[in-house]
């Protein structure tokens, strides 16, 4: 079982604007609950004891008051300026009591991937690190179009055959050595993983929602009204 995680919390919330209320992005409310406070529920039913947050200067004592009696250790770590997504794990792992295996988390997505089947799936399959992938949907509607012009039909947002990466990883102690004191480790640390065949894919077709925008608010807003029992969503 893994102990720890690390969510990255750095989010200002500008795209969001008036609807973030002055508060970071992990920390807007979805429901009468943070973000944040919906994936700290789902990663201490995983058997998470400390979630670690990467978060700006000064941020630290909202994230430890607005987390509180979730059912885990909520350790701050602020970033003395910032440093990118895989420079904040780097820096937060300087806290973690155990080595091996952290489930990493990016804080403003609203998701439901089992994470107990992803543990299980990083340690079967011997990789450095294992990233959860999502379908990739077109926000467009597609027309098929044969070779000769005709119109075929149209379809409304189809999954293309494609997979994206969802945030939601467990890094290894290979991974979390090779990870930039600055910059995303998606464009350093994972490609040199996935070329030494070190890097390996989960799968989940369930819930991905992104809150960058305050349309993608009110789509989380519209899944846990719909759900009032998810994830304590009303307690």
């Amino acid at each position: 079982m893994i102990r720890e995680a690390i969510v990255l919390a750095g989010g200002k919330a500008e795209r969001l604007g008036e609807a973030a209320g002055g508060r970071p992005k992990s920390l807007v409310r979805v429901g009468e609950r943070p973000l944040l406070a919906y994936q700290c529920a789902l990663l201490v039913r995983a058997g998470v004891e400390r979630v670690i947050v990467s978060c700006a200067a000064g941020q630290g004592d909202r994230f430890v008051e607005d987390l509180a009696g979730l059912g885990a250790e909520i350790i701050p770590v602020e970033e003395p300026e910032p440093l990118g997504r895989g420079g904040g794990i780097r820096f937060a792992t300087a806290v973690r009591e155990d080595s091996g295996d952290v489930y990493t988390l990016n804080g403003d997505e609203l998701v439901d991937v089992d994470l107990a089947a992803l543990a299980d799936h990083h340690r079967e399959t011997y990789a450095a690190a294992t990233i959860t992938v999502v379908p990739l949907e077109s926000h467009l509607g597609i027309v098929d179009v044969d070779e000769d012009d005709a119109v075929l039909g149209f379809r409304e947002k189809p999954r293309l055959p494609h997979w994206v990466s969802c945030g939601v990883y467990v890094l290894g102690d290979e991974a979390l050595a090779r990870l930039p004191e600055r910059g995303d480790h998606e464009t350093t640390t994972f490609p040199t993983l996935a070329a030494e065949r070190k890097l390996r894919a989960f799968r989940h077709e369930g819930l991905w929602i992104t809150v960058n925008t305050p349309k993608d608010l009110r789509v989380a807003q519209e899944h846990v009204a719909a759900n009032p029992h998810w994830l304590g969503a009303a307690s």
